[in-house]
């Protein structure tokens, strides 16, 4: 009988040097979905070699760049490069500072499961989207892992939108394939909050604003038509006192409203609620101290009977 705890498989990984290129380097017809996601494209020989391994599913890997200590994560594709070579996306050659045909080294990972990232549009123009989350969960299914300090690109309606990885949990790299992931987005590179206009104070509407006075401004006197409003004769001789109006030969002056300046200055949206208070009238202190002085029932009696002294 054989005892199986006795024998302990070897674990070997896969790390081998490429030269890389961008995706638009691969000969044949343009391959755009590459570019739209975060696998690589590596040759045959990788994938016989990764077969004779004890390597975990999915494959991921871990791109470094050991002339500038700088490391990214992906998936593969397909396995139909030419030998020595791996294609990237130009996204992620411009993270690891890569120039086509640099040295990269490609080794096997294996990264836990996402399941919190976080994201910063790297433009404002990323809130014009209507629905953020969902244009970045379709994106993301054409990649396998993320990587904190990454800048990802996503393409939306013919336009290309970058975005900052800023957190991922559990861990500095995670796998997002087959995942129930939180997402959430910081401020954009760039971006201002809109200025709300400052509401006006109580006491400046009430000094500034006076609805009487405005009636008035908007008011103005202008001589109208009085219909009978002639001079009259009486039989006795006697002259009739007349009114302003009928002195006037038919003419009266009436105060007609005339029309108004519009607020040039108004928001759509906004509203302003004016009050006012009526100017109260300046007393003399002599009046206000007789007021304050008043006591009922204080006056002096006189009598028709005069006392004897």
């Amino acid at each position: 009988m054989f005892s199986f705890g006795l024998f302990h498989e070897h674990f070997r990984s896969f790390n081998t040097m490429y030269k890389c290129y961008s995706v638009c380097m691969l000969p044949g017809n343009e391959r755009l979905d590459v570019e739209k996601g975060g696998k690589i494209i590596m040759p045959p020989s990788a994938l016989d070699q990764l077969t004779r391994l004890n390597i975990v599913y999915p494959m991921l890997f871990k791109l470094t760049n050991t002339g500038h200590n700088r490391f990214t994560h992906s998936g593969v594709l397909e396995f139909v490069a030419d030998e020595g070579k791996v294609y990237l996306p130009y996204w992620m050659m411009r993270n690891l500072l890569l120039e086509e045909g640099a040295m990269v080294q490609v080794e096997s990972a294996s990264l836990p499961v996402a399941t919190f990232s976080k994201f910063q549009p790297q433009a404002p123009d990323f809130l014009d989207i209507h629905n953020q989350k969902a244009v970045l969960e379709n994106a993301l299914r054409n990649f396998a892992c993320l990587t904190t300090g990454d800048v990802v690109a996503i393409n939306y309606n013919d336009k290309v939108y970058e975005l900052c990885v800023l957190e991922t949990k559990p861990g500095p790299a995670v796998s997002i394939i087959e995942c129930d992931m939180n997402v959430e987005f910081a401020a954009p590179v760039g971006y201002k909050e809109p200025q709300r206009p400052n509401a006006r104070r109580m006491d400046e509407d009430l000094e500034n604003h006076d609805i009487e006075g405005a009636v008035e401004d908007m008011q103005s006197e202008v001589d109208t038509f009085v219909a009978f409003g002639g001079k009259g004769n009486r039989l006795d001789g006697k002259l009739k006192e007349l009114s302003p109006n009928e002195a006037s030969n038919g003419k009266s002056t009436q105060k007609v409203y005339k029309r108004g300046i519009p607020d040039y200055d108004y928001l759509m949206g906004s509203l302003r609620f004016i009050r006012t208070a009526k100017p109260i009238p300046a007393t003399d202190d002599t009046n206000a101290s007789k007021t304050t002085d008043f006591e009922a029932f204080k006056g002096e009696g006189q009598t028709l009977i005069k006392r004897k002294q």
